[in-house]
């Protein structure tokens, strides 16, 4: 009797202190039906009118910081010309990623495109994203914590669809020549990055083009103890289409490049069944600024022009690459005593650390493979023979090394010490100030147009 007593007031402590029902979402994926086409391929665009130009843009996590200086960079893009063709720059954007508050923008820009920008800013940069969210950890909160997470990804889900999304899906993308887009997460199981596209959702034979936005931009937002993780349901044995060639090719290459290998690695076990729910949590925690799925894009590739097609890889002439860095600054004041970090301090300073670390390996493998793939293109477009120039489409006096790359990053520190001071000290939260956002936002625009790479890149054109 004592000790069925003493259980049931441990029990009783434990859901007042800790909470021990626990926290979860449920999965909304749902699978393939039999006989439906397979999930359409998303990455680099493939359309057969493409450019002889290719934009792409990534734009880290921050909250609503994030997403404004991401808009504001969009806005000076939609206000530069493009010398002899009409249109603004923005309409040369092939594909945008984003990582949590930079999801956000990614995805109603790949969703609306030039329409997103009248306004996003109204619709969400000064609304309050929070209502309804638990934002802080208290005695009454620290149970559900750590029996999943604060909050369930419900209502930030809601709300994304009430005011942004209004229902919309990922197969919505690119239906009518818009940008690719990748959201991105943190599969917390096998530490990769969980990209919603067709890869992932192939190996779990569940059905891309029906999952809502929204979900996919909350697991991309869902940051540790404040969020419990985004549930994705794996279909194992419920399709036959196969898996890319070079997911098995690299998984069993110890000598492929390490994020490529870990992530093959990772897309197996989803289709053997060996991850029946895949976790998901905040995409900054393996790569902040969401360009994992570039570098895995072209180093999986089995050509010097993959992923684009060989005619693609003729007419290209230009590319750029822009991460668009929204990062707050170094804070907290525990290094001044002994004592500390602890508590909440102590897990926010785990998490930057981890997120911080993580942008530097990113952006240097990025920034290596599509310096090595520029490379390899001006190679295989100078080995071609005149009947293979003819077939892929060059012009009479084509010049097979007429090709450049330009890859730079776009960061608050870009701008004057005092103005980057005040913009990294913006705290990363879904609900800020609307002047605070407007600095944001005017930020984004004048860091682009006095970037070094980007003015090289426009000159080039």
């Amino acid at each position: 009797m004592f000790r069925m007593r003493s259980s049931l007031l441990s029990l009783a402590v434990c859901a007042v202190l800790i909470g021990c029902a626990s926290v979860h979402n449920v999965p909304v994926n749902v699978p393939l039906a039999a006989g439906e086409p397979q999930n359409a391929k998303t990455g680099f665009n493939t359309a057969a009118d493409m450019d002889d130009v290719v934009v792409g843009l990534s734009f880290s996590g921050g909250g609503t910081r994030a997403a404004a200086f991401s808009f504001g960079v969009l806005q000076a893009m939609d206000k530069m010309p493009v010398h002899g063709a009409a249109g603004s720059m923005l309409e040369r954007i092939n594909f945008v990623s984003g990582v949590s508050g930079g999801s956000v923008t990614a995805a109603y820009f790949g969703l609306k495109k030039r329409a997103a920008l009248a306004d996003f800013r109204e619709r969400f940069l000064v609304r309050n994203a929070e209502e309804g969210l638990q934002t802080s950890l208290t005695l009454g909160t620290i149970g559900r914590a750590f029996s999943g997470g604060v909050n369930d990804s419900v209502g930030f889900t809601n709300w994304l669809d009430a005011h942004l999304f209004d229902g919309a899906t990922l197969g919505q993308f690119g239906t009518d020549g818009g940008p690719q887009v990748w959201i991105n997460a943190s599969d917390i199981y096998n530490r990769v990055p969980f990209v919603f596209g067709a890869t992932a959702f192939t190996a779990i034979c569940s059905d891309l083009s029906r999952y809502p936005i929204s979900n996919a931009v909350a697991a991309s937002a869902a940051v540790p103890l404040a969020f419990a993780p985004a549930v994705v349901q794996a279909f194992p044995g419920s399709c036959d289409d196969p898996l890319p060639r070079w997911i098995a090719r690299a998984a069993a290459d110890r000598n492929a490049p390490p994020m490529l290998n870990t992530y093959a690695k990772a897309i197996m076990r989803y289709r053997d069944g060996k991850v029946p729910f895949i976790k998901l949590l905040d995409g900054g925690l393996v790569d902040n600024y969401g360009i994992s799925g570039f570098t895995i894009e072209r180093q999986s590739s089995e050509t010097a022009y993959g992923p684009m097609t060989p005619r693609q890889a003729v007419k290209l002439r230009r590319a750029l690459f822009l991460v668009v860095d929204a990062k707050a600054g170094i804070s907290g004041d525990w290094v001044r005593s002994v004592e500390g970090p602890s508590g909440i301090d102590l897990i926010k300073a785990a998490v930057d650390t981890t997120m911080d670390a993580s942008v530097g390996s990113s952006y240097a493998a990025f920034d290596q493979t599509m310096s090595d793939w520029q490379t390899s293109l001006v190679r295989w477009r100078c080995g071609l023979s005149a009947a293979e120039r003819t077939r892929y489409g060059a012009r009479p006096g084509w010049n097979c090394r007429d090709l450049k790359f330009f890859i730079g990053r776009l960061g608050f520190d870009q701008l004057d010490p005092a103005r980057a001071a005040l913009l990294e000290a913006v705290p990363s939260r879904f609900h800020l100030p609307p002047q605070q956002v407007d600095e944001v936002i005017a930020a984004g625009r004048d860091v682009l147009r006095v970037s070094p790479v980007f003015k090289a890149f426009a000159a080039s054109m």
